[in-house]
């Protein structure tokens, strides 16, 4: 679906944003993609592996998700949109809220006006676990940019879908805990910082991101939440598949972190169809006959309700992965890997 369209990713230097253009240009062939994000130094550095003389196709455009402006000219003949652009740091969300109310909700806004105006086909904007049940800053806005999205579908007479795509931290990401462990034991620390002896997180590798993401775009009616099948860990698991030999010392949970994350709430589970791979969340605000439409995917795979009271949470997960696993997941999955 993507040869000879133009896709646009907003925020697309980062983790997502180059896997994402790797797995376009090796499996398509896109009239355009247009890189839009505000730093221009990783535009360059970015430019350096993907280059424009033997890429034709790319863009680079600088701008932020907070300009309407110029968001709305980048988004001109633009086919497909994926919104990856947030501050996503719990702690400097906290501390800056104004700016993370800028970025994550008014700038998902901004992305939504300039696709309609623009007539673009599909959006797909990125969120996280911490969007379920918030209880930090950044959270809440996800939240928030999430319900901007799903809503967007029923403006009158607009001919874009939107849907949103949610999971839980990525390996090897930025927002992960993973390079902070290795910057420690780089510069030989005697030990690796546990918030809290009992957390646990989802993992997802940057490629399962990719894959949904990619089903996504292909399935998508417009108004779905759709979130990956991903196994658990225990972060002091996580420490000790990095340094077995390296002490863990317990320090307390950052403002606004939680002990377990959640995908999915006791309270969506009326909405939640599960798949094999993945499950969506239906819009809460549709009839129960247009809810048929989503029980079947396009590969015509049929779906089916969670029991009442589902509850999709890092802590009683059905799968969880051990030191050995982790480790092997860490070792083939990291995000500079897949560059």
């Amino acid at each position: 679906m993507f040869n000879k369209k133009t896709i646009l990713i907003t925020g697309g230097t980062g983790s997502f944003g180059k896997t994402f253009v790797k797995f376009l240009l090796n499996n398509y062939k896109p009239k355009k993609i247009i890189i839009y994000s505000r730093d221009e130094m990783k535009q360059y550095e970015m430019s350096a592996v993907f280059n424009q003389n033997k890429h034709k196709c790319l863009r680079y455009f600088i701008g932020d998700v907070r300009d309407l402006e110029r968001l709305s000219v980048a988004t001109i003949n633009v086919d497909y949109i994926i919104h990856a652009a947030a501050l996503k740091q719990v702690p400097a969300a906290e501390y800056n809220p104004i700016e993370c109310i800028k970025t994550n909700i008014l700038g998902a806004q901004n992305v939504i006006m300039a696709s309609l105006s623009n007539n673009v086909k599909k959006v797909i904007a990125l969120s996280t676990d911490k969007a379920v049940n918030p209880i930090n800053l950044y959270g809440a806005t996800k939240l928030a940019s999430d319900k901007l999205f799903i809503s967007a579908n029923y403006f009158g007479g607009a001919k874009t879908k939107f849907s949103v795509v949610r999971y839980g931290n990525v390996i090897g990401s930025r927002a992960s805990v993973v390079p902070l462990f290795q910057k420690l034991l780089n510069q030989g620390s005697k030990y690796l910082p546990i918030t809290d002896v009992k957390m646990t997180r989802f993992w997802i590798s940057i490629n399962q991101g990719i894959e949904l993401v990619n089903h996504a775009f292909h399935d998508m009616r417009g108004g779905e939440i759709y979130i990956p099948k991903i196994p658990s860990i225990k972060i002091i698991h996580l420490a000790k598949a990095m340094a077995p030999n390296t002490k863990q010392k317990v320090i307390g949970i950052r403002p606004g972190e939680k002990i377990h994350e959640t995908l999915t709430s006791k309270d969506e589970s009326a909405y939640v169809i599960k798949f094999k791979k993945y499950y969506i969340i239906t819009p809460t605000y549709i009839s129960s006959t247009l809810v048929k439409k989503y029980f079947k995917n396009y590969k015509s795979e049929k779906g089916k309700l969670v029991d009442n009271n589902f509850e999709y949470n890092s802590e009683t997960n059905e799968q969880f992965l051990n030191v050995d696993e982790i480790k092997k997941l860490n070792n083939h999955n990291s995000v500079n890997d897949t560059l």
